[in-house]
């Protein structure tokens, strides 16, 4: 054999024996998975075929104390499209034909396809037009970036628009302030842009399309010839086609699961598309969330929305939910989701290698929520929503208000009303933009607007007024008042150049005349308060024997809850109590506001055009509050630490010092206003409402609620009531006077012929805010000849224009919206001539805030009311309100008969 021969022989064997090693690897390898781990890989081949559709639990229901149907579910009937086994061309026949179906009906159906087409003619994307409505409704420029819009808002609200504080910053911005800005925080984009394109890269438009830009015309054409749309169809035809072909393309590759075209279609509807075949239509039924009642009881219910990005993490990542469901958004259809919503069943489902369904494999029924038993009584709420709304209509200028019942022994909220109202029925398929705008505050700028989804009962702190008078005089006897001694009422009292007087002495020049403690609180009387308040006869300058301060009022209003939370499991907002902190910081920026506002005449040009350098000295200004120098201290640091002019030394320091410096200090002047309800004491309707439950429960606080209790939990568990712990007698001598009320004061009207005795208390609160217009640069623009006539200028409108113009395109993100630049511009054009004042002399003032707060029957009271009418005149306005809940309540429930809810272990509602 010669060397090549050998050489073959040698290579063959070695390429047979790596065929023999490869072959035995393989065979090993086959053994393994098809024997040893057959049922691993079957197992990951069946997942490769099998999907799982999860099937929506019904919600819960919720029911008031009686067992009556306050939200529910419903069945509709829907119609929903399955393009599974259906060829193009049938696709675009049964949806046109499905479509034509539902219009010819009157049936409403799914239109999310973004582009629309114009009477002339001309195609646009929706997503565009909503995102300049939206900034054009904030008054901002159209072409801002989302970004930048971002900024301002925050800027417009006080909040930090910084990376790490923007999702805080942006959830603030929904919950507190009601707005819900399409701007995703993650992305820093505007929410509508990034669903077009969504929209554009489902319909297999590439990435660098997308970025130059696809117009909805040219959108259109290409979809009308990738899904072969019959040429001789219209395209308004087209478009109906697109709509469900929209829908099949947002289900991406899931064509196995049904998409909902219609909800709540008609009988002539269903009849006509099982008789007719459309192919791939289908009749199947959903329940739907439903109020019977509409608006009753819409600020305790709350309602229904899609889960938002900043909730996301929450809803669908820690707790399961399909980010597709709706959650509760406020009351208790929000407090209480978690109980509502129930278990999502699941259907195991095989489909082909098309995405096409073959046949069931498993499946496990939804769970319905649990069902939710509420305090309130039905009638009750009807009567209470009823009253509140005839009262508002009644009065002048009134267009708002709440008027809340407590159970007096439990702290049970029995009805709860807040106008105006809502139908929560609207947002039970999701939240639409016209159904969102219908419902929003008439003028952001007034924060007393009426806004339908603000509930005012929890929300709406204001001045008590005279309604805060029993706590005065709860913390005068605690003190050490006698409530037999008398005190002569001299009408007014002059105390720091100001006169503080009764109501007798404003209206009529009148007094009271010698008063003690019981016919102090039945005639209200300012100057019996004042002394009572202040330890002090001021009459005769004695003492009354006992010391008290402003502290003293206020700790006795927290005692009984007022300023705190109430612990209803729904939101409620709490306003700071008024401390002496609080008025050091009110006053200072009143300093920095009258400095900026006259800036011009007290700083050199340079330093008044120039923002940063003049905000840095009204900071150095007003941070001397605090320290309170002299007058003569005062000239020289300003001398010495600030660009004030040489000429206005004197000026600014007499101004600030006496008007802003000295008024920043607790003083007797505010242990007049806190006493009767005025100042910076501010509270909510359900506050005031247990704190007269407390007093009728005999100084025993008990925690708010207003669910009473959960199906198969049983009833609600409250903190331990809080005794107030006050001496004897106390509550029974402010009870006296409370009474008195009712049969010879501002009540005697209302309650003097009732059938059983009446506690009560009016109060009318001012507020001394400036009501501030919609529009600002309308206001201004129709007030110009006024304005300058105060001031004898001669300012144009189009010279405020220009100014208006140059200022926001110098500083954008101080001057961002017309109405917050046009008071500045008209008054840098007039020279510094026309000032702030003069540009708000016009708008006017609130009218006074009615307040009435009643128990019921005086001596062992059972229900507890307070009612608030924001602009609602004087306090007898609110009085009749008070009147038919408590009329009501003890027509309802009489003594012989008091309805008693109990949910037993099983959640079962009985009545006892």
């Amino acid at each position: 054999m010669n060397r090549n021969q050998k050489l073959f022989s040698s290579r063959y064997r070695q390429i047979i024996g790596v065929i023999l090693i490869l072959t035995i690897v393989l065979g090993v390898r086959l053994f393994v998975v098809t024997i040893l781990q057959h049922d691993r890989w079957s197992a990951e081949a069946s997942d490769q075929n099998t999907k799982v559709i999860t099937t929506s639990a019904p919600r819960g229901s919720i029911y008031d104390r009686n067992g009556k149907l306050l939200a529910g579910n419903k069945q509709v009937f829907t119609v929903n499209f399955n393009a599974s086994s259906l060829t193009t061309e049938e696709i675009n026949t049964s949806s046109l034909d499905l479509i034509n179906t539902l219009i010819k009906n009157g049936d409403k159906y799914t239109d999310n396809f973004p582009i629309k087409i114009s009477k002339s003619g001309k195609f646009y994307y929706t997503y565009k037009q909503k995102t300049a409505k939206w900034l054009r409704k904030q008054g901002f420029p159209e072409d801002l970036t989302a970004k930048e819009a971002f900024s301002r808002l925050c800027s417009k609200y006080g909040l930090d628009n910084s990376d790490s504080a923007r999702f805080s910053s942006m959830e603030t911005l929904q919950d507190k302030y009601g707005l819900d800005p399409p701007i995703s925080v993650r992305r820093m984009k505007y929410t509508y842009d990034i669903e077009l394109e969504n929209f554009l890269g489902k319909f297999a438009f590439t990435e660098d399309q997308i970025k130059e830009g696809v117009s909805a015309k040219d959108c259109f054409k290409q979809l009308r010839k990738d899904y072969s749309v019959d040429k001789k169809l219209s395209d308004k035809e087209a478009r109906k086609i697109f709509v469900v072909r929209n829908e099949i393309a947002t289900n991406g590759f899931t064509r196995y699961q049904p998409i909902k075209i219609a909800s709540g279609i008609c009988e002539k509807t269903i009849a006509f598309i099982e008789e007719s075949g459309i192919k791939g239509a289908e009749i199947a039924s959903e329940s739907k969330r439903y109020y019977p009642n509409r608006s009753t009881a819409c600020h305790i219910l709350g309602y229904m929305g899609a889960i938002s990005e900043s909730e996301a993490g929450y809803y669908v990542d820690e707790l399961g939910y399909s980010s597709t469901d709706l959650v509760g958004k406020d009351g208790v259809e929000a407090a209480m989701e978690e109980k509502l919503h129930g278990k999502a069943g699941m259907r195991k489902i095989q489909v082909n290698s098309s995405g096409e369904y073959v046949k069931t494999l498993d499946e496990s029924q939804a769970e319905k929520g649990s069902d939710i038993y509420l305090t309130i009584d039905l009638g009750l709420q009807k009567v209470t929503e009823s009253a509140l709304r005839d009262a508002i209509n009644r009065s002048q200028h009134s267009r708002s208000g709440a008027a809340v019942a407590i159970e007096v022994k439990t702290g049970d909220v029995l009805s709860m009303a807040s106008y105006p109202t809502y139908d929560p029925n609207i947002f039970a398929e999701g939240i639409s933009e016209k159904a969102w705008e219908s419902v929003q505050m008439e003028n952001p700028r007034d924060s007393f607007s009426p806004a339908p989804l603000y509930n005012n009962a929890t929300r709406t702190a204001v001045q008590p007024g005279s309604t805060f008078k029993p706590v005065t005089a709860t913390a005068a006897l605690e003190k050490g008042l006698s409530p037999h001694l008398l005190i002569n009422d001299k009408g007014y009292i002059e105390y720091g150049g100001r006169t503080y007087g009764c109501s007798s002495w404003n209206d009529w020049g009148g007094n009271h005349g010698t008063e003690d403690l019981e016919w102090g609180i039945g005639n209200s009387c300012n100057y019996y308060f004042y002394c009572i308040a202040t330890g002090k006869d001021w009459g005769t300058g004695a003492s009354l024997g006992y010391n008290i301060s402003v502290d003293d009022m206020l700790n006795m209003a927290e005692k009984y809850g007022l300023g705190s939370e109430t612990g209803i499991e729904i939101g409620e907002s709490v306003v700071e109590a008024p401390s002496q902190e609080n008025k050091t910081a009110n006053y200072a920026a009143g300093v920095r506001d009258y400095l900026y506002n006259n800036a011009h005449k007290f700083f050199p040009k340079k330093i008044a055009d120039d923002y940063d350098k003049l905000v840095e000295n009204l900071k150095t200004i007003s941070g001397w509050i605090k320290q309170n120098p002299s007058y003569e201290d005062l000239i020289d640091l300003l001398d010495k630490n600030t660009d004030v002019k040489k000429d206005q030394l004197a000026t600014v320091a007499s101004r600030v010092k006496f008007d802003y410096f000295i008024q920043a200090q607790w003083g007797v002047g505010d242990q007049f206003n806190i006493s009767i309800g005025q100042g910076d004491n501010a509270y909510t309707p359900l506050q005031m409402a247990n704190y007269v439950a407390t007093i009728g429960n005999g100084g025993v606080r008990n925690q708010v609620s207003i669910v009473g209790g959960v199906e198969g939990e049983g009833s609600t568990v409250k903190k331990r009531p809080v005794n107030l712990g006050l001496k004897d007698g106390t509550i029974e001598e402010v009870v006296k006077g409370m009474k008195r009320v009712c049969t010879s004061g501002t009540l005697a009207g209302v309650f003097g012929s009732f059938p059983f005795e009446v506690a009560g208390k009016t109060g009318t609160a001012e507020n001394q805010s400036i009501r501030q217009p919609k529009n600002e640069v309308a206001y201004v623009k129709s007030h110009l000849s006024s304005i300058n006539s105060m001031a004898h200028t001669s300012v144009t409108w189009e010279q405020v224009r220009r100014q208006m113009k140059k200022m926001m395109e110098r500083e954008p993100e101080r001057f961002d919206t017309e109405d917050n630049t046009v008071d500045e511009a008209l008054i840098k054009a007039s020279n510094y001539r026309i000032t702030q004042g003069m540009i708000n002399s016009g708008k006017g003032s609130y009218d006074y805030f009615a307040w009435t707060i009643a128990m019921a029957p005086a001596d062992d009271p059972k229900i507890a009311v307070a009612v608030m009418l924001v602009e609602g005149g004087y306090s007898s306005n609110a009085a009749p309100v008070a009147k038919e809940i408590i009329a009501k309540y003890m027509e309802a429930y009489d003594e012989d008969q008091i309805a008693v809810y109990k949910i037993d272990q099983n959640g079962t509602n009985r009545m006892q």
